[in-house]
């Protein structure tokens, strides 16, 4: 800036000492041998397990990853594995340190991958053939982000939404712009023009750009702009190499994704309470004509670029369909997204603008 159940059935269009106090049993007379037995087992139980030292720069960052929701589902429990000599030395310090997401010693705890019941909940509103109006999709964010705000101060916030589709032509302006980006008299201009509460600074939305709005409650996963801005762009990255072979990367002082000097995605978010919405544009098919009317993000010595036009230089201008093109982005984009968040998407039949 369909109706499936979680991200695993996508179609394939291309392809987380027992040391407790027990009360004593009742003693029998004891003999010389069974007094001997309880002193020894005395001093063993009063012996605490070493503690190890964390890494201090490592647990204030991790102490902000929240741990998982519980799976709603009830599972008969698996049997513990046997203990070891290590584990027993190490297992009170290291259970603490891992459920604060912290290290034990010089190697960090790893949290299970969670599965697909236990990941947090995130409902998928499936647009991304059609053509939304800006004005409606942007107040529909609002509504949401309101009626979540309402379900934090009820401890019911229990999940989080994204948006696909795509609009008709339009220029958003952000709350960083200026007029010199603007390279037409907005009273004049050739398509709708919107002011919005984004960062950043001008861009463009038209027919065969993929735009996603995840509305997401940061305090469940990390409660870091800088981190959700990059985790966007990670999005991007691992979906652009996944189905098409394309290197994107990211450009040090500059937000979005960059295929050589070439910007196929931006990123512009707005957060309140912790919760974030609008989102990412990835150009696809997208007629790059309308970029040059304006300075792209305020960014002036850069051109734009998409994806149809990197795949056609690179297989000799063959033709490519572009509802094909744009079903297997979608696919690749929501599938990293669902793991790189850790969400379980819950695809709704409808939608309402309001």
């Amino acid at each position: 800036m369909g109706q499936r159940s979680s991200v695993d059935r996508l179609p394939n269009r291309t392809n987380l000492r027992d040391g407790a106090w027990r009360p004593p049993r009742r003693l029998r007379p004891p003999s010389a041998a069974h007094g001997e037995h309880r002193r020894c087992r005395t001093r063993t139980s009063r012996t605490r397990p070493h503690r190890h030292a964390c890494n201090e720069a490592g647990s204030v960052a991790m102490a902000l990853l929240p741990l998982p929701p519980c799976s709603p589902c009830h599972r008969r429990a698996a049997p513990l594995p046997a203990p070891t000599a290590a584990s027993a030395r190490h297992r009170r310090g290291s259970l603490r340190l891992a459920a604060a997401g912290a290290c034990s010693g010089p190697t960090a705890a790893r949290k299970p991958r969670p599965t697909a019941a236990d990941r947090r909940r995130c409902e998928c509103f499936d647009l991304h053939r059609r053509l939304v109006p800006y004005a409606e999709a942007y107040c529909w964010q609002k509504s949401i982000v309101e009626r979540r705000k309402r379900l934090i101060d009820s401890g019911e916030d229990h999940s989080d939404t994204l948006i696909a589709l795509q609009h008709p032509p339009v220029y958003t302006l952000g709350t960083d712009n200026k007029e010199e980006y603007l390279h037409f008299n907005k009273e004049d201009a050739p398509f709708e023009v919107h002011r919005i509460n984004r960062g950043g600074e001008v861009t463009y939305h038209g027919p065969g750009q993929l735009v996603m709005y995840p509305i997401m409650n940061l305090r469940y996963h990390k409660e870091d702009l800088h981190w959700y801005f990059r985790s966007l762009e990670e999005v991007i990255i691992r979906a652009l190499k996944s189905v098409f072979s394309i290197t994107a990367a990211r450009i040090e002082g500059l937000t979005g994704v960059w295929v050589g000097d070439h910007k196929v995605a931006a990123i512009g978010i707005h957060g309140s309470r912790m919760i974030v919405y609008h989102g990412l544009a990835l150009n696809i098919t997208t007629d790059l004509a309308p970029f040059g009317m304006i300075d792209p993000c305020g960014i002036k010595d850069r051109s734009v670029g998409s994806i149809k036009e990197i795949l056609q230089r690179v297989s000799d201008a063959e033709e490519i369909d572009d509802a094909s093109l744009m079903d297997i982005a979608y696919d690749s984009m929501i599938k990293e997204f669902a793991e790189l968040f850790q969400l379980s998407l819950d695809f709704s039949p409808g939608c309402s603008f309001q």
